[in-house]
């Protein structure tokens, strides 16, 4: 519930703050005082028009579960709008964009105004109709979710069956290639840190004549560690370091003289050919590990593709055994849907009746299985194009829906905004949509722009719009001033008797 508004700076609206309880909630007022301007203002808020004003702030009674736009949730929850040189959206002091402000919105708000083509979609239909079912066979709408669940499952085996499909048609193409690949790397057979070694013995064989001569020349420094050994006895000095000193180097000229010697016995020709062979496959699949992991991939793949047919033939004997499951699960539910399926017309017309609409008819016909059974359903409105009805017949239409489906699914803790919702209607059925609205709003808090008093008296709160030098003010109504209003709403601004005496009677 909204359970209250500020507007600053909003067209004819300098400030505006508004408290609302739950319940119908009705503006009325002269012609462009500034009913819509106003309704506008809210739903600007919400992202659902164009900004003008500089402020719009709601407080929203609602739990919405804000983590999920990472943002926290509040209690109640702050909606604010403000506009300078940009229009900015928060929530509970923390910035969210436009899209976002929206979709939050229609979780709790919904607007009736703009028609939409999914009004009356087949998956709404569905859905009221099992709730009716629901109402006597509370195993009903289990059933369905099972449904739900299986063919799922359904789809998945049906998607992976085709994929397989797909692969048996150039498996021979697929295995060729996986086997191709696989041979060309074990061709090669590296070894982790191969690569390394390879080229620090490239490196060591491009520098073999320099080390050779250089360990000759150094070597002959060895001739001369006994005179040094000599000079350090004489002047009585210990010679353990020298001695270990020598000993580390001979040791490292001796490790480097082995690896000369390696050097020789070298086929140059086939090191650089490795290195080579390598490098080729390394360019292609990076490290060597890669090149390892990519073999490995490869391998599974062909052992994936050797056992397709096994696999192919498991999964069709699957897929097929979940469809037969499937057909019989929806044959008991469409047979379910079809003994109740003139139960919800007769409801939904019950209220159109009252609305002074013509009778709906929801026709069910059998389709292909797709996650809610094997049915679909139309709706017709006699030999009326839905799409060609007045605005105002289409809302009527649209609330004898959500009136059944307040009645059914027990839903219906939003909040709605109605635009013109009574206009160009004769008093009866005014007050036809007065009582349905009144009916709904025990589940909804319902914002209207009412044109005719018998809204207007039904509602719990009811606001005036007036506008005075240009500038428009909202006020809430007492008792007698709604009187007043009803009565103006009746005769016009010359308030007459019969129009005061008829206000009386709406009130009582």
């Amino acid at each position: 519930m909204i359970e209250r508004v500020l507007i600053r700076n909003h067209l004819s609206f300098k400030e505006c703050e508004l408290n609302f309880d739950k319940g119908l909630i009705a503006f009325s007022g002269p012609s462009g005082a500034g009913k819509s301007v106003l309704m506008q203002a809210l739903l600007s808020l919400f992202g659902f028009y164009d900004a003008n004003a500089s402020l719009v702030e709601a407080v929203v009674t609602k739990n919405l579960d804000l983590q999920r736009y990472g943002l926290e949730d509040d209690e109640p929850n702050v909606f604010k709008l403000i506009k300078d040189k940009s229009t900015r959206y928060f929530i509970n002091l923390q910035n969210v964009s436009r899209k976002n402000m929206s979709q939050i919105a229609t979780e709790f708000l919904g607007y009736l105004s703009v028609r939409s083509e999914n009004e009356f979609e087949n998956e709404k239909l569905i859905v009221l109709l099992d709730a009716l079912i629901a109402t006597k066979e509370a195993l009903h709408v289990k059933e369905v979710l099972v449904f739900e669940e299986l063919f799922l499952e359904y789809q998945k085996e049906q998607k992976k069956l085709f994929e397989l499909e797909e692969k048996e048609k150039k498996i021979e193409e697929l295995k060729e290639f996986a086997s191709f690949e696989i041979a060309k790397i074990e061709e090669v057979s590296p070894k982790v840190g191969e690569d390394e070694e390879l080229m620090a013995f490239k490196r060591s064989l491009s520098k073999k004549e320099k080390i050779e001569q250089a360990l000759a020349l150094a070597s002959e420094i060895f001739n001369y560690e006994s005179y040094v050994n000599e000079a350090l006895s004489l002047m009585e000095k210990e010679s353990g370091f020298f001695d270990e000193a020598m000993n580390e180097l001979r040791a490292l000229f001796e490790e480097q003289n082995e690896r000369l010697n390696d050097l020789e016995e070298c086929d140059v020709e086939s090191l650089l050919d490795r290195i080579e062979k390598i490098s080729t496959l390394k360019n292609r699949h990076g490290s060597i590990e890669e090149v390892l992991a990519y073999k490995k991939k490869k391998e599974e793949e062909l052992a994936e593709y050797e056992q397709i047919t096994f696999t192919k033939d498991s999964l069709i004997k699957s897929v097929q055994e979940k469809r037969n499951s499937l057909l019989l699960k929806a044959k008991k539910i469409s047979e379910k849907r079809a003994k109740k399926i003139d139960s919800l017309n007769e409801k939904i017309n019950s209220y159109l009746d009252q609305l002074y609409m013509p009778k709906v008819s929801i026709l069910q016909k059998e389709v292909e299985l797709y996650e809610k059974g094997s049915d679909f359903l139309e709706l017709e409105l006699g030999n009326i194009n839905i799409k060609k009805i007045s605005s105002g017949e289409y809302n009527r239409l649209r609330l004898a829906f959500i009136a059944t489906s307040s009645d059914l699914l027990k839903v219906g803790s939003g909040v709605l905004i109605l635009d013109e919702i009574d206009a160009n209607l004769s008093g009866k059925e005014s007050m036809s949509v007065a009582n349905v609205l009144k009916r709904i709003s025990s589940r909804y808090q319902i914002f209207a722009i009412s044109h005719q008093p018998q809204l207007s008296s039904q509602a719990d709160m009811h606001f005036l719009v007036t506008k005075e030098a240009g500038q428009s003010s909202v006020k809430l109504l007492d008792k007698e001033s709604r009187i007043i209003e009803l009565a103006r709403m009746v005769s016009g601004e010359s308030v007459s008797e019969e129009a005061l005496s008829f206000a009386k009677t709406l009130m009582d």
